[in-house]
């Protein structure tokens, strides 16, 4: 029995993953997380924090990213709704400079993040609560944010009036300005 649909996104080397769910008149059951499973299809990665934010709606958080210790992510909504962003710094790869999103709802569908990405979302719901995996731990030192509206990749982010944006994210680099990664 198959446990996750793998489906590759337009950028190299990120994946949307699917959880099969199991519903009965009790609920229902989701496997969401499987090393195994999960390293058949992106290789090795060792995950060594877990990560949950809990957002209004109209919250825009990111386009995050580390210039040293650079993460990889497994991200999931586990309830409400948000449309979530990443993009690819990866000089390298024949998808630099491209962003993919997808709206992230229900806890069944997971989004794989390879290093080398900045990463966001936006709140659809009223409340959101989005849960990651990374691959390398956190160091504030290191923290860069990307302009969620930088003109050059013109993402349509689906929002609805203001944004709810922290000083953090108000005061991020252009795509011209920010680091990549060789």
């Amino acid at each position: 029995m198959k446990i996750m649909k793998v489906t590759k996104t337009k950028l190299k080397d990120a994946y949307l993953i699917e959880n099969k769910v199991f519903e009965d008149k009790r609920g229902f059951f989701i496997e969401s997380f499987n090393l195994k499973k999960l390293e058949e299809v992106i290789g090795k990665n060792t995950f060594v924090q877990d990560n949950h934010s809990k957002s209004v709606k109209g919250v825009l958080r990111g386009l995050h990213y580390q210039t040293e210790h650079v993460q990889g992510k497994l991200i999931r909504c586990v309830s409400g709704s948000v449309f979530d962003v990443i993009v690819d710094l990866r000089k390298s790869s024949p998808t630099f400079a491209q962003w993919f999103g997808t709206t992230l709802s229900g806890s069944h569908l997971q989004i794989w993040v390879p290093p080398g990405f900045a990463h966001g979302f936006y709140t659809l719901s009223e409340t959101a609560e989005v849960e990651y995996k990374v691959t390398d731990y956190y160091y504030p030192e290191y923290d860069r944010t990307l302009l969620w509206n930088d003109k050059s990749l013109n993402i349509p982010w689906k929002i609805i009036g203001e944004p709810i944006i922290s000083d953090k994210d108000i005061m991020g680099k252009s795509f011209e300005e920010c680091d990549k990664y060789e």
